[in-house]
């Protein structure tokens, strides 16, 4: 796998879905990079909870991290 991959998941509601996938990422690839963003700051944190490296809340986190995401979940 090449270095610095960086990996988006992007989730909304409680954020356990989001929560769950980064939790698994992270199992499994410890290497890449995830950014949890929340379309609210209830699923940002529990992304964060989980293991995700950095977390954002809103629509335009959302827009300009995806510009430079090698997968977007």
């Amino acid at each position: 796998m090449k270095q610095n991959v960086q990996l988006v998941v992007i989730d909304g509601q409680g954020g356990s879905l989001g929560k769950a996938l980064v939790a698994a990422i992270k199992k499994t690839f410890r290497e890449v990079e995830v950014l949890g963003i929340g379309t609210n700051s209830l699923a940002a944190s529990a992304m964060l909870k989980s293991g995700a490296d950095a977390i954002a809340t809103g629509e335009n986190p959302a827009i300009v991290a995806c510009r430079n995401a090698d997968l977007i979940v």
